[in-house]
């Protein structure tokens, strides 16, 4: 059997901080042989990017059936000053019930809980169900997102691998388990404006162009509100990062002015159309300026049905919980796998994921386990 506990303490201590798999990989690939998966380790690196080590590894029944895959991602962020820690993170100690080290909530611990679901699933039906039951691990989840998932996804179309339902392990829960699954994600955003202007003395402001007044004239323009939210998704927000003129002088007015917003936008939204409305309200305001726009993902939804009721029957029955279904937070990996088949998530608490000293309760990661297995039994006796 797989510890999941274990497994957990094992992953954190291989500080795979992105791009570095540091052998995480590694360490999942035993535990998963040990349970009769086959591994297919795949690395890719696009131009320019560091290469990338991902995992799909499946276990496949003794007839044919549905995949239902388990994804998510042994990369995690930088741990900041480690002198600010309790911990060492990558000790993977265990501290009066709770596991601490960077990984803990976000999300090693639901790969071990994966695993060690998947292990004793299979052990108690002694291989018999129709199907198969997959991982699909990246270490590009917390950077570019470029040669992870996506690419995985990929290779398996090309080999005819066809996923039926995915669950992906993110810190869904905003306090504890069982509050918080996710069934789709807005989209994400970014514009970078450029305002331009004609430079000037300040004191013969007829003779110049601010760009300041105008961008200033355009951020109240686009910090109109976008929409009212729609069935699933809150209202889509607009949110300036940065604004920068870069003028040392207080005599002179500026030649240009630039600044940076992120919008997440529901599924009223396209980027097309999101780009269409603000280039709309900043023509409104007049001038010339330069708009350079890009996506990292398109809203999605997986609307409340089959995979959903799954995931929530386990859920309550382990922890008498009814999770909300959301589309809150910011942009995980099943942006890419919802073009495959329906996809949840759902995972620990996310509460102090990417802090200083992340942990989470054993407890937690053990229950999450038994809620995973209760998935494959009702997903393979449906």
């Amino acid at each position: 059997m797989v510890d999941p506990v274990k497994l957990a303490q094992d992953l954190i201590r291989r500080p795979s901080v992105t791009p570095r798999d540091e052998g995480a990989i590694g360490v999942l690939e035993e535990a998963l042989k040990s349970a009769g998966f086959t591994n297919h380790r795949l690395a890719f690196a696009a131009p320019g990017t560091a290469e990338i080590q991902n995992l799909y590894a499946v276990r496949n029944g003794d007839r044919p059936g549905r995949n239902i895959c388990f994804a998510g991602h042994t990369d995690v962020v930088p741990v900041g000053r480690p002198e600010s820690w309790q911990v060492d993170p990558f000790a993977a100690a265990i501290t009066d019930g709770k596991l601490y080290g960077r990984g803990a909530a976000d999300m090693k611990s639901a790969i071990a809980a994966f695993a060690a679901a998947a292990a004793r699933f299979t052990a108690k039906r002694q291989g018999k169900f129709a199907g198969a039951i997959s991982l699909l691990i990246t270490g590009d989840e917390e950077g570019p997102a470029v040669n992870g998932t996506k690419p995985v996804l990929d290779w398996l179309a090309e080999k005819g691998e066809k996923l039926d339902a995915c669950i992906v392990g993110e810190p869904t829960n905003p306090t504890r388990l069982g509050e918080m699954a996710k069934i789709g994600r807005r989209g994400s955003f970014t514009g970078r404006l450029t305002v331009h202007g004609i430079q000037g003395h300040t004191a013969y402001p007829h003779l110049a162009d601010n760009p300041i007044h105008r961008l200033s004239a355009m951020i109240a323009a686009l910090t109109e509100p976008l929409d009212d939210g729609s069935a699933h998704f809150p209202a889509t927000t607009l949110q300036f990062a940065t604004v920068d003129v870069g003028n040392p002088a207080n005599n002179v007015i500026p030649a240009e002015a630039k600044a940076v917003f992120n919008s997440r936008f529901n599924d009223l939204h396209t980027a097309k159309s999101l780009e269409a409305e603000i280039r709309r309200r900043l023509d409104t305001v007049g001038g010339r300026y330069d708009l350079v726009c890009e996506c990292s993902g398109e809203s999605f939804l997986t609307p409340p049905g089959p995979l959903s009721e799954l995931l929530v029957g386990a859920v309550q029955a382990e922890t008498g919980l009814t999770p909300e279904l959301s589309t809150t937070g910011g942009t995980s990996d099943a942006r890419f796998i919802k073009n495959y088949c329906p996809v949840i998530e759902f995972g620990l608490a996310g509460a102090t994921m990417h802090k200083v000293d992340e942990h989470v309760p054993v407890a937690d990661i053990e229950a999450l386990s038994r809620i995973y297995e209760r998935v494959l039994d009702a997903f393979f006796d449906a």
